[in-house]
């Protein structure tokens, strides 16, 4: 029986969806101690105090909120998360990872390549640079290679990984045409983080849905960036995010020109069994990919509080269009659960550990 020493983890901005989940999901995690967890506000208080629901755990009332301070959070743990956001994080990362810690970022500091891309979508000049080339963005199912030998994950957006996973694989192996992609996402309102804004308050959502961030959203960048390298060639998508009156879960539908023409339903149904394959050779052996079959259909109800990702295909007789729809819960394979996934990658631990 394979054994593993455990690994003592940190969490940086632990108090709002994310860092909770986080919490949630490393006090019962096999091979993980949380040794510290930081929130300005917080500071002084257990975890118990803070989060009710977890106070049955030992650990919950032993760790206790501090003012996040690199120096000590490398002496505390030697993986450690930040949930915090765009811009702050690479303050951490840098003196983190000089005090030779693991540094799994939730925020969008180290998911893109190029400095002038998000200073486009992040209007503001890239905090470090320097380590761009060393980060690996944080898809396990596309990057579990590159993800076990590196020291600093940036772990992706909740849209892109909703988008990225049905589509990735047919760029990748010419199914379908790298332009022309539409992408429709819905999203429940713990997405927008755990903040007192009045478009987030519970009378302005409930009973509504609306779009934004029409037409660029700040996660277009990631997206087209991951598209482009799986196309070979530069990839420009339509995306528009809507918030809808649920507490978590994205439902997103990719809309896709298929390379080949169906003009008769035996040319469908061959292009079809090209689709099965595709996605069954990519995926069958993922634990946290749910291909459906048959008539089943993505449903956030199905994936919300797991890992897991649903997707699915229609091909459109009338329209020529390919429809792939996927399911997620935005904190955990959309954040904190896929966080949990590279590190248990990265350390060498069971890549389902504490996550199933």
């Amino acid at each position: 029986m394979t054994t593993f020493n455990s690994k003592k983890v940190a969490i940086v901005g632990a108090s709002g969806y994310s860092g909770e989940e986080l919490v949630r999901l490393l006090l019962s995690h096999p091979h993980a101690e949380l040794t510290a967890v930081t929130s300005r506000q917080y500071a002084g208080q257990s975890v118990a105090q803070v989060f009710s629901k977890f106070a049955n755990h030992p650990r919950a009332k032993e760790v206790r909120f501090s003012e996040p301070k690199a120096e000590l959070l490398a002496k505390q743990a030697q993986t450690v998360f930040l949930a915090l956001p765009h811009g702050v994080a690479a303050e951490y990362a840098v003196p983190l990872l000089q005090f030779g810690c693991q540094v799994i970022d939730l925020s969008a500091d180290f998911r893109l390549k190029s400095t002038a891309v998000y200073k486009e979508f992040y209007a503001h000049d890239h905090p470090a640079p320097e380590l761009l080339a060393q980060a690996v963005y944080g898809l396990p199912e596309i990057h579990r290679a590159e993800i076990k030998k590196t020291t600093l994950i940036a772990s992706p957006g909740c849209y892109p990984t909703s988008v990225l996973l049905p589509t990735i694989p047919l760029l990748k192996t010419g199914l379908v045409k790298p332009t022309g992609i539409i992408a429709d996402s819905l999203s429940g309102v713990s997405g927008a983080g755990r903040k007192v804004e009045q478009e987030f308050l519970f009378v302005e959502c409930n009973e509504s849905v609306r779009p934004y961030g029409v037409p660029k959203h700040r996660h277009l960048s990631e997206i087209e960036q991951e598209l482009s390298l799986a196309a070979g060639t530069e990839v420009t998508i339509q995306f528009t995010p809507h918030l809808i009156p649920i507490n978590r879960g994205i439902l997103t539908t990719l809309y896709l020109a298929p390379a080949e023409h169906f003009s008769d339903s035996a040319r469908m149904n061959a292009f079809g069994e090209k689709l099965s394959a595709c996605y069954q050779q990519a995926y069958c052996n993922e634990p946290f990919i749910r291909l459906l079959e048959g008539k089943a259909l993505p449903d956030t109800k199905n994936v919300a509080g797991t890992n897991v990702i649903e997707i699915a295909w229609r091909l459109d007789p009338r329209t020529g269009r390919l429809i792939v729809i996927s399911a997620e819960d935005n904190l955990l394979k959309g954040a904190s659960g896929q966080a949990v996934q590279c590190m248990n990658i990265m350390c060498g631990f069971p890549e389902t550990a504490g996550l199933v």
